[in-house]
């Protein structure tokens, strides 16, 4: 978890910097404030970006060339501190260290400080495209696999040069069988490690709902591979290489997956309410924020932006009972204190710090907490 975060020109937080940081931090303020934006920072620690779509020019503070965010993280009750830094120009360059040391791939990053954002956006994970669940599907296999990044980034590349095969006029069929073989081998494992991963997820969530939302007895989570699932990835291909070559692209495979969230057989998206759908998100989130705090991982970050948005309080109860069980670090937002300081059971004292104007201060009762801004 974080013990230590410094953040510099992110957005309206010129320098802020927080000590002492506890497993619960609550961030109470206005609209406007900054809260969010210390969301953002902790995300740079994570990701190198923020969840925020829009070019990083918007990220950091008007006037400035680049913005800046450090931590320390620990493990093993504080015996270990790694210290994290990532800085962000409005050229594009980005700069990270990990431990002292430069490091250039963000999955360095991500393995150190693994996240789980709630927010808004997340919706999307039920009304939006399958671009969305399938990334929260990789991200969930990225940190329970440790072959899965190396096949992924395998597997794209069989893509890109099958796909520029199809695109010619003249086609090469033995270049493309040779890349078709490839591409198939890379697509079944990619397959195999989602499936564990899911048989893992899928009754979690189960489980999650059945506290949040016990009236909801008829939801369904279903995983879809992107090709007939009668086939082996090499006989789909077979068979739909004369589709591939009269449009030029490669249609079925592991980057057509998806996850579908059904009540009572239909989408949920279409049936549910909204409020109805944020416990669903919370519970797909929670389920994997558990998987992903095993054996190999720490217990996960997560970053929850205005949670009784859309909530009423028994049920942002139970989340905050649920995240407080994965004891995971939480970082999260609401606007009046009141929304959910007392949200969460005992023993747990999360750290309030309010924010208002780009500072952030520790809120009476916190004194073993420095803050400045």
């Amino acid at each position: 978890m974080l013990t230590q975060l410094q953040i510099h020109n992110v957005r309206n937080l010129e320098q802020v910097t927080l000590q002492g940081l506890a497993r619960i931090n609550i961030f109470f303020g206005a609209n406007g404030s900054g809260k969010t934006s210390v969301l953002e920072a902790v995300h740079m620690l994570g990701m190198a970006k923020s969840f925020r779509p829009g070019a990083t020019r918007t990220l950091v503070t008007h006037g400035k060339s680049d913005c800046t965010v450090y931590g320390v993280t620990s493990e093993g009750s504080f015996r270990s501190r790694v210290p994290v830094a990532v800085r962000r120009s409005t050229t594009g360059d980005v700069q990270i260290k990990l431990g002292g040391q430069a490091v250039r791939s963000v999955s360095e990053l991500v393995e150190q400080l693994p996240l789980q954002v709630l927010n808004a956006a997340s919706f999307e994970l039920l009304t939006g495209s399958p671009a969305a669940r399938r990334q929260f599907l990789n991200w969930g296999v990225f940190h329970v696999e440790q072959r899965f990044f190396v096949e992924w980034q395998r597997f794209q590349r069989c893509l890109k040069q099958r796909n520029k095969l199809l695109r010619h006029g003249k086609l090469d069929r033995s270049e493309l069988t040779v890349w078709t073989r490839e591409l198939a081998d890379s697509g079944d494992r990619i397959h195999e490690f989602r499936l564990r991963y899911f048989e893992l997820l899928a009754p979690s969530f189960r489980a999650i709902m059945n506290r949040l939302a016990p009236s909801l007895q008829a939801l369904e989570l279903r995983y879809r591979k992107g090709w007939e699932k009668s086939l082996s990835y090499s006989e789909a291909l077979e068979a739909g290489l004369p589709a591939d070559i009269e449009q030029g692209y490669t249609h079925i495979g592991p980057q057509r997956a998806d996850i579908k969230v059904t009540a009572n057989g239909y989408s949920a998206a279409e049936t549910l309410s909204r409020g109805q759908q944020k416990l669903v998100v919370c519970g797909l989130k929670l389920a994997q924020g558990g998987l992903i705090a095993g054996p190999r991982q720490g217990a996960c970050v997560y970053l929850v932006d205005d949670l009784p948005a859309e909530l009423d309080q028994r049920h942002c109860a139970l989340v905050c009972e649920a995240l407080a069980e994965l004891e995971s670090q939480v970082f999260i937002t609401c606007v009046a204190r009141s929304d959910l300081e007392e949200m969460w059971p005992a023993p747990v004292q999360p750290a309030m710090f309010h924010v208002e104007h780009g500072t952030v201060s520790a809120a009476a009762g916190r004194e073993d907490t420095a803050v400045s801004g």
